[in-house]
C-alpha cells in the first residue's frame, strides 16, 4: 500500500465535523485510539473505533478512501480534518487492530426502543458502578448484565449487555439538549433501532452505531 493511496477526501465541511466530533468522543475515551477506515461504495467511508467496552462504534460519512480498508491512529486523522484539506493518513497501523467487523448486511431489525430509556439504563449503571466499581473501572459482572431484552418479529430475542448501552451513551451518539445526555433531555420521540444478525448485536442511533458479538467479545479473526 502506497503512502499516496492512504488519503481521506471529505470535501463537505458537516461531513468533517461529523467524523471530527466521531473521533473527539474515541479519543476522550482512549488517548491512543486508532480508528478503522473501510470503503463502502465509491462514495461513502465507515469510521471504526473500540470504546473500552468490547463494543464497537461506527459513524459512516460521504467521503473518498484512496485504500480499501485501513487503521491509523485517530488523532491524526482529527488533525487532518480540521485543516479543511484532504487527509494524508501517514502510516498504517493495521497490527493495532485486533478484532474483526461485524458484517455490513444481514442484520435483521428486531424492533426500536425509545433512546430515553436506554440513557437511562446508563444513568443507572452508572450509579451502580459508581457504587462497586474499583481502580480498573465498573465490574465487568455489571457490564455483562442483560439490561433489556428486545423481540421482534418471528419471536426474535436479543439481549442488550449494560456494556454495549454504556459504549452508546459514551460515544454519546444519541441527541439531546444541553451539554450532557441526561434522559430528562432526551426527547421522547427519539429512537434507538435494535439490529441483530446470528452473530452479532447492533444498536443505531442518529449520531452512529455500537455493534458486539452476541455471547462474548470481538473475535480475534480477520473480517
Amino acid at each position: 500500500m502506497s503512502s499516496e493511496q492512504r488519503v481521506l477526501h471529505t470535501p463537505d465541511p458537516a461531513e468533517r465535523e461529523n467524523l471530527a466530533t466521531f473521533l473527539s468522543r474515541a479519543l476522550r475515551l482512549d488517548q491512543a485510539a486508532v480508528v478503522r477506515l473501510r470503503k463502502r461504495g465509491s462514495s461513502l467511508v465507515s469510521a471504526w473505533v473500540a470504546t473500552g467496552f468490547e463494543t464497537l462504534a461506527v459513524r459512516t460519512i460521504t467521503a473518498e478512501l484512496g485504500v480499501d480498508d485501513v487503521t491509523v491512529g485517530a488523532d491524526t486523522v482529527l488533525a487532518g480534518l480540521r485543516t479543511g484539506h484532504p487527509v494524508d493518513l501517514g502510516y498504517s497501523m493495521d497490527s493495532a487492530w485486533r478484532g474483526a467487523l461485524p458484517p455490513m448486511d444481514g442484520f435483521a431489525h428486531v424492533d426500536d426502543v425509545p433512546a430515553r430509556a436506554l440513557v437511562e439504563l446508563a444513568e443507572r449503571g452508572a450509579d451502580l458502578a459508581r457504587e462497586h466499581g474499583g481502580v480498573h473501572g465498573p465490574p465487568a459482572s455489571l457490564l455483562d448484565q442483560s439490561v433489556l431484552t428486545v423481540t421482534g418479529a418471528d419471536d426474535l430475542e436479543v439481549q442488550v449487555p449494560m456494556r454495549v448501552v454504556f459504549a452508546l451513551t459514551a460515544m454519546d451518539f444519541i441527541p439531546h439538549a444541553g451539554e450532557k445526555a441526561e434522559a430528562r433531555r432526551i426527547q421522547p420521540t427519539e429512537l434507538v433501532r435494535v439490529r441483530a444478525t446470528r452473530t452479532w448485536l447492533r444498536l443505531d442511533a442518529r449520531y452512529g452505531s455500537v455493534a458486539r458479538r452476541l455471547g462474548g467479545g470481538i473475535p480475534l479473526s480477520p473480517s
